[in-house]
């Protein structure tokens, strides 16, 4: 008997493939209906703590300097009431992409600003502009979309890894590692804090993005094609001056594309979460 037919005959067969399975749940993203792979190697080169660390400390100084110009909304504010709770439905779902984001200090705020822009830095610290909600007019679905968006750009960890190509080749961020320990590499985080918000990703990071934050948003019960109309948007407001969010989101017809044909993977998980059919 060959070893394939001894396998299915065995009477272990069954427990394999019930240990198989049970391993692939604890896998986490194994278990994605959206493919986007691996994340990006190049990100452990830069130190985890270090960076979210410069990111809590940038987004400490981005809140006061809004605080002091009366541009932060404050927590009774509608608006910020409305993200949090949006927020409280997506962030279950993160540790799924991250196992990091257990011990994150998530925070979410509003900004008063006519910018169109939003974004999440490292270690869950999430902002938006009243730009953004009411040029746009956003629905509740739409807005889960660019929430997701931009928390899937911190649980990927996109900007490590950015930061890290941006510094030299990882030859030579090895070589730095060893000379040097963990603390340059930490300082190489700290410095390039300032450029958290701006930071500009590549094409691949925004696929991955859109894709993620498709499936938590959908996990988090809102609805996919909102993935679509919130592009359709985008695309509109684009015109002829760009708007800050499109200078490092662009859009077009092939993101659009692509979300419509992923938008059927993750229908499921969207039934599932709000109890339709």
């Amino acid at each position: 008997m060959c070893q394939l037919c001894h396998a299915k005959s065995s009477p272990w067969a069954g427990r394999r493939g019930f240990l198989l399975a049970a391993g692939a749940l604890a896998a986490g993203p194994v278990l994605a209906q959206v493919d986007v792979g691996d994340a990006s190697g190049l990100r452990k080169l830069v130190p985890a703590d270090q960076l979210e660390h410069a990111a809590t400390q940038q987004y400490s100084q981005m809140l006061e300097q809004a605080r002091a110009k009366r541009a932060l909304a404050p927590e009774s504010h509608p608006q910020v009431q409305h993200l949090r709770a949006i927020a409280k439905r997506l962030i279950p779902h993160a540790a799924r992409w991250n196992d990091r984001a257990r011990k994150w200090q998530w925070e979410v705020n509003l900004i008063g600003s006519q910018q169109i822009n939003a974004f999440c830095m490292p270690g869950g610290k999430i902002a938006f502009y009243t730009g953004i909600l009411d040029k746009l007019k956003l629905t509740d679905d739409e807005t889960a979309m660019v929430m997701g968006h931009e928390m899937a750009h911190a649980l990927r960890e996109h900007a490590r890894a950015r930061i890290a190509k941006s510094q030299g080749t990882g030859a030579l961020l090895s070589l730095g590692a060893q000379l040097f320990g963990l603390g340059q590499l930490g300082d190489l985080a700290a410095n390039v804090g300032t450029q958290l918000i701006t930071l500009k990703f590549s094409r691949d990071d925004e696929v991955e993005a859109d894709l993620v934050g498709l499936e938590l948003a959908a996990r988090g019960g809102y609805h996919p094609d909102a993935s679509v109309t919130l592009w359709e948007k985008m695309a509109k407001a684009g015109g002829g001056n760009v708007p800050g969010f499109l200078s490092t989101h662009p859009t077009g017809p092939d993101r659009i594309k692509r979300l419509q044909e992923n938008v059927p993977k993750v229908k499921g998980l969207y039934q599932q979460a709000t109890g339709r059919r």
